[in-house]
């Protein structure tokens, strides 16, 4: 049976072949990429850099653990014995459920676990430690190199992730030339925090590096296809400005494409007047801004309005007059920043000593057009 392919997925062959060099070269064992959401990252990973290294002899794993937030051990474990043992999949986790004591196979557990002969391993989560290293356990026996490529990676920065970070560091440092891994994430910030803090699990494990965005080649291909299913073909320079006022966005422009697709006779500037309005739709940014506090969303609105120095006196002023507070000193911005550039917001990230973006430049759009911070 064939395998059904994407024929608006944009091939980047030559990017995905010099990752793997890079690997080949064996300079390095592990890389980290970061882009905003949205941008063809996650698709380029399954779709080109995946398949290139099955085809270079790699055995391939591939996670998102955005997928399940909550227990990133078991997704990293499942995503290992897929690519090496897929078929011993079920009878794995089903002895991971059973008390450490009754293990088959006799591999000797980290931290000591062999010794807890009661614990109780009902749920797999509970199980995230010994079932990483029970799943590198059985990627050495593939007699393969193993590409793990995972994404949405920052959520193993979180602070009660850190056993499973560990845990995996420890494993595949001793098998750096088996296993090559590519770090992933939407979260600069939290990436960043992973691979330069001192007592991060993953401190100085692998250069961090922008992922490269896709351009007007890929816009080109777009209109491309377009063109064979469409009866009123999309000009070029129509569908460049269109990418371009859609901030370069893949998915934003993939939209612009389907809504132009489907009502043709509209032609492409209310295509694109639908696709900008589908994007300000305001419900779930609503939502985000009334989670946060009121201290949260005012360092929001001077960020969104332009201010670089958050700390200094004129930003000090502002918050004071929006806290309705006598007096605010520079802790208050800097305890917001600390959140917001945290792995559960993600909102902002850190780009220089004391310099901040969004994350998400449509949510600093909408911030923007805020009055009050209520």
């Amino acid at each position: 049976m064939s395998i059904p392919t994407d024929p608006w997925h944009f091939p980047r062959p030559e990017l995905a072949q010099a990752y793997l060099q890079g690997f080949e070269l064996g300079l390095t064992s592990a890389r980290g990429l970061f882009a905003r959401r949205r941008m063809g990252k996650s698709e380029f990973l399954k779709h080109d850099l995946l398949p290139a290294a099955k085809q270079a002899g790699y055995l391939a794993a591939y996670t998102n653990l955005w997928d399940d937030t909550d227990h990133p051990g078991q997704a990293l474990a499942t995503a290992i014995l897929l690519a090496t043992q897929p078929k011993g999949l079920g009878r794995f986790w089903e002895e991971l459920n059973t008390p450490i004591s009754k293990l088959k196979g006799g591999a000797k557990l980290p931290l000591g676990m062999e010794g807890s002969i009661e614990l109780d391993l009902a749920a797999k989560e509970k199980a995230a430690v010994p079932a990483i290293q029970a799943a590198l356990q059985a990627a050495d026996k593939a007699n393969k190199r193993l590409l793990l490529v995972i994404d949405e990676a920052q959520v193993l920065a979180a602070p009660q992730h850190k056993a499973v970070a560990h845990s995996l560091r420890a494993g595949l440092d001793i098998r750096k030339p088996a296993i090559k891994v590519l770090f992933a994430g939407s979260s600069e910030a939290a990436l960043r925090e992973m691979f330069s803090r001192s007592a991060a699990p993953f401190y100085n494990w692998a250069p961090l590096e922008p992922f490269p965005l896709l351009g007007r080649a890929f816009v080109e291909a777009t209109v491309k296809q377009l063109a064979k299913v469409a009866k009123q073909p999309l000009k070029l320079d129509d569908a460049l400005q269109a990418f371009a006022a859609l901030k370069e966005t893949p998915e934003f422009f993939r939209w612009y494409i389907e809504r132009y697709l489907m009502y043709q006779q509209q032609g492409p500037e209310q295509a694109l007047l639908y696709t900008q309005a589908r994007l300000h739709d305001a419900s779930s940014y609503a939502k985000v801004w009334k989670e946060l506090n009121r201290a949260d969303r005012a360092v929001l609105l001077l960020a969104a309005g332009g201010v670089q120095d958050l700390y200094g006196a004129p930003a000090l002023k502002q918050l004071q007059a929006w806290l309705g507070a006598a007096d605010v000193s520079a802790s208050v911005p800097r305890t917001s920043i600390r959140r917001l550039t945290g792995p559960r917001l993600q909102l902002m990230a850190r780009v220089d000593h004391g310099a901040y973006r969004f994350e998400d430049p449509e949510f600093q759009s909408w911030v923007a057009t805020r009055r009050t911070i209520d």
